[in-house]
């Protein structure tokens, strides 16, 4: 049986609360979405945390303080963005670790972001993908061009498995400077992931690839490995399983999709 778990990501980092009445940028805000996309079916939250004036913010007490509220008010994986705006500094990402989520994202490489650059060097993917496994956090390696699954592959080779020994991959497509979103970019980047590894795919600025695309795309799901989920999150992964579902839900969740395919083992 195929599960597909499903994160969903309500707030962002580029995004105004301006452009966007309806974005979730207060905690008490962040708390109700979450708790709304919980009851359609979400099972993850990636989140982006903003400050008074409704900013990008790394602060490192909003940050914990966000965690264990949406730990305490909810039964989603929490999934910590460490890349927050492209002007925060690696210290700060790196701090972002300190407020213990359950999860967190690793950029596997600097893309052009719009009329931005959103900057990864080699020595801080290795430093961040080392402090998530030292401090049992798992990481959501962000992939926003082809290129960067050589690196991914580059890294475990040279630096070993993450934390819970099974690695993911979110496939960031659309943002311009990085792969387009299409069909034949997703089957290349699905090419690419290392053996054994699942992945999840989104379109940035909307969309929902996971319901667009998967009749085309059976051929490379395989059953979700429920088995190489970290034991300390086993009471989440239940949680998670008994709510997945075939196919993701209404596009209203502006979510992330796909999290449950898998390339096959080198052994199958």
């Amino acid at each position: 049986m195929t599960h597909t778990l499903i994160p969903v990501a309500p707030t962002g980092a580029e995004s105004s609360k301006a452009d966007v009445p309806a974005l979730p940028v207060t905690l008490d805000e962040l708390e109700t979405t979450a708790k709304e996309c919980q009851e359609l079916g979400a099972a993850v939250v990636h989140v982006h945390v903003r400050d008074g004036e409704t900013q990008p913010t790394l602060d490192p007490v909003r940050l914990r303080d966000t965690v264990q509220a949406l730990r305490t008010e909810t039964d989603l994986i929490v999934q910590l963005s460490t890349g927050g705006a492209v002007t925060d500094p690696e210290t700060d990402r790196l701090a972002a670790l300190d407020a213990e989520p359950d999860a967190a994202s690793c950029s596997m490489g600097t893309v052009n972001f719009g009329r931005d650059v959103f900057l990864n060097r080699w020595d801080f993917i290795v430093e961040l993908h080392t402090a998530m496994r030292d401090r049992e956090i798992v990481p959501e390696y962000e992939i926003f061009d082809l290129g960067q699954m050589a690196a991914l592959q580059r890294l475990l080779d040279r630096h070993g498995l993450p934390y819970g020994q099974h690695v993911h991959a979110d496939l960031v497509m659309g943002v311009p400077g990085g792969m387009p979103g299409t069909a034949a970019a997703l089957i290349a980047a699905v090419a690419m992931l290392p053996a054994g590894a699942t992945f999840a795919a989104l379109l940035a600025g909307g969309g929902n690839l996971g319901v667009e695309l998967k009749d085309d795309f059976d051929h490379v799901k395989r059953p979700a490995r429920w088995d190489c989920v970290p034991d300390g999150w086993a009471g989440r992964y239940e949680w998670a399983k008994s709510r997945t579902m075939g196919t993701a839900p209404s596009p209203a969740l502006d979510s992330f999709v796909l999290t449950d395919n898998t390339r096959p083992r080198a052994d199958e």
